[in-house]
C-alpha cells in the first residue's frame, strides 16, 4: 500500500484505517479451528513437552457440562473444527461424550493423541460418537529410542497398533514425528512408516525451543547439517510422494534468518482454549508473566474474549513493536516473531524474536545453540507433575 505520492505506509499498522471502525480480531473474524487442551494428565514424559511450564491440575479442569457449553458456544460464532488435545485428551473419561456433542452441533473433531491409553473398543466409540480425524504423536522408528524419548515403556509398539485399527475403522490419519538431534538420523524411516500406515498426511516437526523443550535444548539441537540434511529428504520425499502423503515441515528457529509468523500472528488466527477453561493466543502464551487471559468460566462470552480482552490486544498488529521491527519491512508478514519466544529468551514479550537476524541478541543465542548441538549432552529432563525427572545416565 502506498499513498497518492506513492511513499510507502508509515512504521505503524497499516491496518490503523479499518481498526479505527473494528478491532483487528473482527477484520480476521474468529478461527475457523479451535484447540481444546481439555487435560494436561499425561502418561508420557516427553522432554519437548509443549504444554505450560505450570500444569492445570485435573481439579481444575472443566467439567463435562461447561466443555460441552463451551463446544456449543464455538459452533454458534462460526468455529468449524475442533482439536481435542492434552496433556493426553484420551485420559478423560468423558471424551466420547464430548465428541458426540460436538459432532451434534456441528463440529468437525480431530483427535491429537499419544494413543498409549486407547483401546479398539474405545477408539471404535469414538467412531460411532462422530470422531472425524485422528493424529498420532511419534518420537521415532524402533522401540527403544522412542520409549526412552517418551519415558514411557511399549509406547511405540501400541502407536502403531492404533494406527492401525485408525485406518480399519476408515478414519483419517495424521503422524506427527517430533524431531530433534537424537532422532533426526531415523527420518527417511518415518517417512516410510507413515506410508506403511497408510496416513494421509505426516507433520515433520522440529522441536521449537520455549516452555519445557527450552530446559532440555542442550540435548535436543541439531546440527546444522542436521537440519540441511532433514530439508533434503522432506523436499525430496514431498516430491516422490505427491499424491500419496502430504508433508508439513516445520524448522526450528534459531537456524533461520528470519521469525516465523507464529500461529499467524498474536491474536490473528488461532486460539485455544486450556484444561482451566482460559482462552489464550497460543499453547505456549501463559509462559508469560504479566498477562491476564480470560477463562470461559467468566461473565464474558468467548466471542468477546476473542475481540475485547486486554491479552489477545496487547501484541495485536504492529503498534506495539519496538525498534528493529517497528520499521522493518517484514513487521507485518511475520508480526516480529513469536512473542513466547521473545519472552523466553530476552525477558521481554515486546522485544524482536531473537530468531531474528535483526536482533541483538541472534548471534549470540544462534552461537550457543550451535555449541550446544556440537556438544555431548543427552540426558534428559522428563516432564511430569512431580516438577521434572534427571534421566538416568544409562537411559534407564
Amino acid at each position: 500500500m502506498t499513498d497518492v505520492l506513492g511513499n510507502p505506509p508509515p512504521p505503524s499498522d497499516s491496518l490503523a484505517v479499518l481498526e479505527k471502525q473494528r478491532s483487528t480480531a473482527e477484520t480476521f473474524g474468529i478461527p475457523l479451528a479451535v484447540l481444546l487442551e481439555i487435560t494436561h494428565r499425561c502418561p508420557l514424559q516427553c522432554p519437548y513437552c509443549s504444554n505450560p511450564v505450570e500444569l492445570d491440575r485435573s481439579t481444575k479442569e472443566l467439567t463435562t457440562d461447561e466443555w460441552k457449553k463451551v463446544l456449543g458456544e464455538l459452533a454458534e460464532i462460526g468455529v468449524l473444527q475442533v482439536h481435542f488435545s492434552g496433556g493426553e485428551p484420551t485420559a478423560r473419561k468423558d471424551l466420547v461424550e464430548l465428541v458426540r456433542h460436538a459432532s451434534d452441533v456441528g463440529l468437525y473433531t480431530n483427535l491429537i493423541t499419544s494413543a498409549v491409553l486407547l483401546t479398539r473398543a474405545k477408539l471404535g466409540e469414538l467412531a460411532d460418537a462422530g470422531l472425524c480425524h485422528v493424529q498420532i504423536s511419534f518420537q521415532g522408528i524402533e522401540e527403544g529410542l522412542t520409549d526412552r524419548v517418551a519415558g514411557y515403556k511399549g509406547g511405540h509398539r501400541k502407536k502403531l497398533e492404533v494406527a492401525k485399527w485408525t485406518r480399519e475403522l476408515d478414519l483419517p490419519l495424521t503422524v506427527n514425528a517430533v524431531m530433534h538431534r537424537q532422532n533426526l538420523h531415523q527420518l527417511p524411516e518415518i517417512i516410510q512408516m507413515a506410508v506403511d500406515l497408510d496416513a494421509d498426511r505426516l507433520e515433520v516437526a522440529n522441536v521449537q525451543y520455549y516452555g519445557w523443550a527450552l530446559k532440555n535444548r542442550a540435548a535436543l539441537m541439531p546440527t546444522v547439517a542436521q537440519l540441511d540434511e532433514c530439508t533434503r529428504l522432506v523436499e525430496e520425499a514431498r516430491e516422490r510422494l505427491k499424491g500419496t502423503l502430504a508433508i508439513d515441515y516445520v524448522v526450528p528457529d534459531y537456524y533461520a534468518l528470519r521469525p516465523k509468523k507464529c500461529m499467524g500472528g498474536w491474536g490473528r488466527q488461532f486460539f485455544n482454549i486450556s484444561p482451566a477453561g482460559k482462552v489464550l493466543p497460543c499453547h505456549a502464551a501463559e509462559s508469560i508473566t504479566g498477562l491476564e487471559f480470560e477463562s470461559v468460566r467468566s461473565n464474558h462470552s468467548i466471542a468477546w474474549i476473542w475481540q475485547n480482552s486486554e491479552a489477545f490486544n496487547r501484541y495485536r498488529g504492529t503498534g506495539w513493536m519496538k525498534e528493529p521491527c517497528k520499521s522493518c519491512e517484514f513487521r507485518e508478514i511475520d508480526f516480529g516473531g513469536c512473542r513466547c519466544q521473545a519472552y523466553a529468551l530476552t525477558g521481554d514479550a515486546a522485544n524482536t524474536d531473537p530468531a531474528c537476524a535483526l536482533s541483538p541478541l541472534h548471534e549470540t543465542i544462534f552461537k550457543q545453540a550451535e555449541a550446544e548441538a556440537e556438544g555431548e549432552t543427552n540426558r534428559f529432563l522428563y516432564r511430569n507433575f512431580a516438577g521434572g525427572t534427571l534421566e538416568s545416565e544409562n537411559g534407564a
